[in-house]
């Protein structure tokens, strides 16, 4: 099959080792995003097969009836709503839907916690500086990190990422209180953690509160400027899940109010994050360009069974096909 991959940003894709499953397939890496339908299109219609990197191109209606000759989308991980899965449908296009694993976001999201906790990068920014732990040209930088044991880390979604942050949480020795569906509740009460009493509680007694909600309808802009406001001024808001998340503008607006007065995030509302974004002026914001998943255990994870959708599809045997009426 003619198959092309996309926004392989690092380059990194031709050097794992499952890369060789596709040995005997034409295959080009793009490097670079794409961002116009015109450009996409005229890039992606000679491909029978889009192998996609989580979200980082969107597969919309338009452009899908460009493409032709494209028999199969394989997606590393699960969907997100990026592709239109009822365009491809009627068009004929399978969709194969891969496997996620866990660790490598959980333990991104305690590194930010850790990280912006201590105030590592501030320090170490000085450290280079030539100060040693002394007063910077920007106060607010020194201010003195803070211990996580005794303080409270909220959690919102007692799911797979959910769990093991709790647990990171609780080995730290801190109060870990749940929100969530209640059926994420029941769960969490189940393993014995405490739930909030309410959701307000929750966003008012966090001193560290971290989002782990898959995206979907009913959570898209769950997190209201309300919420925001109701948070400590030491507390740290930590998003390694989705930026769609919180209510447009909320963030912006909560963090210039000072409430909460930190955050630490990995993925924004435009991705790759303009160099002019708000965000980076923030010296309360401690950010990294979306790389929970990124490194070199889980793209192996991603990557083979993206791969190996593509080669069941190529020898008739298709399987974790989304959409299997097209077939």
């Amino acid at each position: 099959m003619k198959i092309a991959i996309l926004d392989d940003y690092q380059d990194c894709v031709r050097a794992l080792d499952c890369f060789r499953l596709l040995d005997g397939h034409d295959v080009k890496i793009f490097n670079n995003s794409a961002r116009g339908l015109g450009q996409l299109a005229i890039r992606l219609a000679e491909f029978e097969a889009l192998v996609l990197i989580r979200e980082r191109t969107v597969l919309s209606r338009a452009l899908l009836q460009k493409l032709p000759r494209l028999k199969l989308i394989s997606q590393t991980g699960k969907l997100s709503g990026h592709v239109d899965v009822d365009a491809a449908t009627e068009r004929g296009i399978a969709i194969a839907e891969g496997i996620g694993d866990p660790t490598a976001p959980a333990e991104l999201t305690w590194a930010l916690i850790m990280a912006a906790t201590r105030k590592i990068p501030q320090y170490a920014a000085n450290l280079r500086d030539g100060l040693w732990q002394s007063a910077s040209v920007a106060p607010e930088l020194n201010t003195l990190g803070t211990v996580l044991k005794r303080r409270t880390l909220g959690i919102w979604g007692y799911g797979r990422i959910g769990k093991m942050i709790a647990g990171y949480g609780k080995a730290f020795g801190m109060d870990v209180m749940i929100w969530g569906s209640d059926a994420s509740r029941t769960a969490a009460e189940h393993h014995g953690y405490r739930t909030a009493a309410s959701r307000e509680t929750f966003f008012s007694d966090a001193d560290i509160l971290s989002l782990h909600l898959r995206l979907n309808d009913a959570t898209r802009g769950i997190v209201s400027a309300a919420d925001l406001a109701r948070m400590k001024r030491s507390a740290l808001l930590v998003n390694t899940s989705r930026a769609e998340l919180i209510a447009p503008g909320a963030l912006d607006v909560a963090l210039r109010a000072g409430h909460p007065g930190f955050a630490a995030l990995d993925v924004f509302e435009t991705e790759p994050l303009p160099a002019d974004s708000a965000l980076l002026r923030y010296a309360n914001v401690l950010a990294t360009p979306h790389i929970g998943y990124v490194e070199k255990d889980s793209y192996e994870i991603y990557f083979a069974a993206a791969f190996q959708n593509i080669v069941d599809f190529a020898n008739g045997t298709p399987r974790n096909i989304l959409n299997p009426q097209v077939l």
